[in-house]
């Protein structure tokens, strides 16, 4: 175990892990839109900077994202002071400003005093924050099915040329993972529509529920090297089953 000192308290961490990780596990509290704990961190937002310094550094202290910093031994963090509010208060002021109408970002802003920006809005108002958690959620269920392009204030997260992507399985965890619900995703007992697709879902077979779409399923069913089989029955009747099983054994 790796020991160092957050905000003066004593912690341990494994070696490898990041300082943001370790800090929310020992409840300090650090703002961190686009971390996921699902997914790698990217350090996107910027929001999760804190101040570190070492005895051994002869006085100097900077400032580094806690999602991407590997804690070590003696390294001493703080997660609040002046500084680091006055950095989160101008990150939140530039998120405002791309997303004026998220409510998501809105909350965020207003936490620092902000309730309008005071830089120039973009002119499109989007509700994407190019967090890139979807992005990164997709690559890691096998997808890649997203990606961004542009650069600047046209920069986007989105399918290749803008056409709706032939690697993706409609899942929807890029919408379910998206802090500012800016994917618009719809389903009925029938298909889910996602990215200008639709996909049809796998029904229980013993109680008639959707679970999957039918094409997560074949990419579930190649990843784990499991049938096609196994997918037919919800998560929620397994479980039924398991419990009965066991239940008999107790017996």
């Amino acid at each position: 175990m790796i020991t160092f000192w957050i905000n003066g308290k004593k912690v341990e961490g494994h070696p490898g892990e990041m300082v943001l990780a370790v800090a929310q596990r020992h409840g300090f509290e650090i703002p961190a839109h686009c971390h996921h704990g699902g997914v790698e961190p990217f350090g996107s937002c910027r929001l999760c900077v804190v101040e570190i310094t070492h005895k051994d550094w002869k006085g100097w202290k900077g400032q580094v994202t806690s999602c991407l910093y590997p804690i070590e031994e003696g390294l001493e963090v703080t997660t609040e002071s002046a500084e680091l509010l006055q950095v989160r208060k101008v990150l939140a002021d530039l998120l405002l400003a791309r997303c004026p109408d998220a409510p998501e970002v809105q909350k965020l802003a207003a936490q620092y005093g902000i309730a309008k920006s005071s830089y120039s809005e973009h002119p499109d108002r989007p509700l994407c924050t190019l967090c890139t958690l979807c992005v990164r959620a997709c690559e890691a269920i096998g997808a890649s099915a997203l990606g961004t392009a542009g650069r600047g204030p046209a920069r986007k997260v989105g399918t290749p040329f803008d056409l709706p992507p032939e690697a993706c399985v409609g899942c929807g965890t890029c919408a379910r993972i998206c802090p500012t619900h800016a994917i618009d995703c719809t389903e009925d007992e029938r298909v889910r529509t996602i990215w200008k697709r639709e996909f049809s879902f796998v029904r229980c077979d013993v109680c008639g529920r959707p679970t999957l779409t039918e094409a997560y399923r074949a990419l579930l069913s190649e990843r784990s090297g499991l049938s096609v089989e196994y997918f037919k029955r919800c998560d929620q009747c397994k479980r039924d089953e398991q419990a009965k099983a066991f239940s008999q054994i107790v017996r």
